[in-house]
């Protein structure tokens, strides 16, 4: 039997023969039947998982994912292709890693080791009871990390606190359905959680300041708007004002100037032959 052949048969192996009477996963689900039958298929056939998945350990996994993964995803392209997140995904179901070397995961930081963190947050949740994905995955909404999310769309910029946030909030992730949890606030009343604490403090002292901020802000707009109002109100009656006093003035003065030109020219004009006779008259008569 050949490598292909052998790696072929374990795989077929393990989703053939791993039913309920084999080990679960902690939440109780069978690791072999988390993801689809189509999506499972295709993650056997891929390239990637054949190449570079046979034979890896929980160490070779960090390898593994620092040299291949730059992205996260479930399938992606025309074909629908499966990624390499989702292959080692499959692969952590297979080889079913234990709660400190998932911490191990968890504690590589830097831009290195993003996707390793990323890998494992979406394992956890595929494998863990409700109360312990909360409890892990919560502390890591506060990570800003960019991250490159590669689906059927093309591929697209978020991060890791949207990532983590999707894992707690939605019902499908990386092409994989997720299994339902309870809400936290039933967990809550159970007193099996405790209350989140947010980082930026409790949300109704939050709502109340700003609440108050804005009172304060309308107060402010409003009384600022009504002098606002008053001063242009007075501006505007004065300059409406004066430009009308002008403009009667002097369309006043040029009108009559003119016209009582006229008056004084024809009135001169008119009066002046008789004024001549009459004084060539008194020149002729003499004085009487």
């Amino acid at each position: 039997m050949s490598k292909s052949e052998f790696h072929r048969a374990d795989e077929r192996r393990f989703l053939d023969e791993r039913g309920s009477s084999g080990p679960l996963a902690p939440n109780g689900l069978n690791p072999a039947t988390i993801m689809e039958k189509a999506v499972r298929e295709r993650i056997i056939d891929s390239y990637f998982y054949k190449e570079q998945c046979f034979g890896v350990n929980e160490a070779d996994i960090v390898d593994r994912v620092v040299e291949h993964v730059d992205f996260i995803g479930g399938v992606y392209g025309t074909v629908q292709k499966p990624s390499p997140f989702l292959c080692l995904a499959f692969k952590l179901l297979q080889l079913a890693p234990s709660d400190d070397i998932l911490n191990e995961y968890l504690q590589f930081g830097g831009e290195k080791f993003k996707y390793l963190r990323a890998l494992a947050l979406f394992y956890i949740r595929l494998t863990r009871k409700d109360q312990d994905v909360y409890k892990t995955l919560e502390p890591f909404l506060e990570d800003r990390r960019k991250l490159r999310r590669k689906g059927r769309n093309g591929t697209s910029l978020t991060y890791m606190d949207v990532f983590v946030d999707d894992l707690l909030t939605k019902d499908r992730v990386c092409a994989t359905s997720l299994w339902k949890m309870r809400k936290r606030d039933i967990l809550e009343d159970l007193d099996i959680l405790e209350p989140r604490v947010s980082p930026l403090g409790n949300i109704e002292d939050l709502l109340e300041e700003e609440d108050e901020a804005m009172r304060k802000a309308e107060e402010e707009q409003n009384n600022n708007g009504s002098e606002s109002e008053g001063e242009i109100r007075s501006r505007t009656r004065s300059r409406s004002r004066t430009p009308r006093s002008r403009s009667r003035s002097t369309s006043y003065s040029r009108s009559r100037s003119p016209v009582t030109r006229r008056r004084s020219r024809t009135r001169s004009r008119s009066r002046t032959p008789e004024d001549r006779n009459g004084r060539e008259r008194m020149d002729i008569d003499g004085p009487e």
